[in-house]
């Protein structure tokens, strides 16, 4: 079989199952055959080498039951940069970019105007590091920021699992790991247990699906963690209830916790940066109000209401 003739019948099986079949496909050859898109225009004519074609075919079996490419492949690509994921994490999403670029513009004013202080930043519910990582690399790759001058980045989640990935990323990115920490904390608890640790800048893509929604996310196979969706879970882990004792459903109980905890350890003139989703970011603004920040909220690539900055 060709790569054409292949291909066609690939798009064939995922038509029913998938929003995106011919993407998909295309994905899934250039990740086994470590090529890119030209290279299966070009080569198109050329035989399909039975080994690659029996990873396919497995790989196909898997997509239809709606597991994600981004799991199939172990890999993928976030603000340019190959991040290795699995269901232990989040697959990174393209509007978690505006994120990075407005942590970014604020680290080179901070740098701008303490030249002689090393900033420290939080990446709080790190998950794959994407986030905390893209910075670091677009920092030393695109701004060419001496390694003398880098801040430290504390990368923290809850999950064991996902911080595994988190540190195969750093050594994955080539990363220096000595301006990281990678710490195994509930939000802020353990840096109050041990006091002392402040940050000039907090990122932050903490659960923010309100909890009613997260089954219908899910139902589809995704294979996503419900840890990193489901934003109405206690400090305990169990489910959150308003105070007239109705499970809370608003995806913001998370967010409420991590405000206050986040404001306790910002530096002087400490900034958060903050995702949340596009129907409780009005909500999640005024929380952050409500503790005493001024906010600004900025949208995604679609124009929804995605990012609160915390000043």
């Amino acid at each position: 079989m060709t790569l054409q003739e292949f291909k066609k019948y690939g798009i064939e099986r995922l038509k029913t199952k998938s929003p995106s079949p011919q993407l998909d496909l295309e994905v899934l050859l250039q990740y086994i055959l470590n090529c890119d898109r030209t290279y299966l225009l070009l080569h198109s004519k050329d035989p399909l080498p039975q080994e690659k074609e029996a990873w396919l075919q497995e790989a196909i079996q898997k997509r239809m039951t709606g597991l994600p490419v981004a799991y199939i492949t172990g890999h993928k690509e976030f603000y340019g940069y190959d991040f290795l994921v699995s269901p232990a994490v989040l697959i990174p999403k393209p509007d978690t970019e505006i994120l990075v670029e407005r942590a970014l513009d604020l680290i080179i004013e901070k740098m701008e105007a303490r030249p002689n202080q090393l900033l420290t930043i939080c990446d709080m519910c790190t998950g794959s590091g994407c986030i905390g990582l893209s910075v670091m690399k677009s920092l030393i790759e695109l701004y060419k920021i001496p390694l003398g001058q880098l801040p430290k980045i504390t990368l923290i989640d809850i999950s064991e699992q996902a911080l595994e990935i988190t540190q195969q990323n750093i050594e994955h990115l080539a990363l220096p790991r000595e301006f990281f920490r990678v710490v195994r904390s509930n939000l802020f608890e353990q840096f109050s247990l041990t006091g002392g640790w402040t940050f000039d800048l907090i990122l932050t893509n903490p659960p923010y699906i309100p909890h009613s929604l997260v089954d219908q996310l899910l139902q589809d196979g995704r294979n996503e963690p419900r840890l990193a969706l489901d934003g109405d879970v206690s400090l305990t882990g169990d489910p959150a209830y308003t105070e007239e004792g109705q499970k809370a459903d608003d995806g913001l109980e998370i967010i409420r916790n991590l405000i206050p905890q986040a404001k306790e350890h910002l530096s002087p003139k400490g900034q958060i940066l903050m995702e949340t989703g596009e129907y409780n970011a009005k909500a999640a603004a005024c929380i952050a109000q409500d503790h005493g920040f001024k906010t600004k909220i900025h949208t995604d690539l679609e124009g929804q209401l995605r990012l609160v900055e915390m000043y």
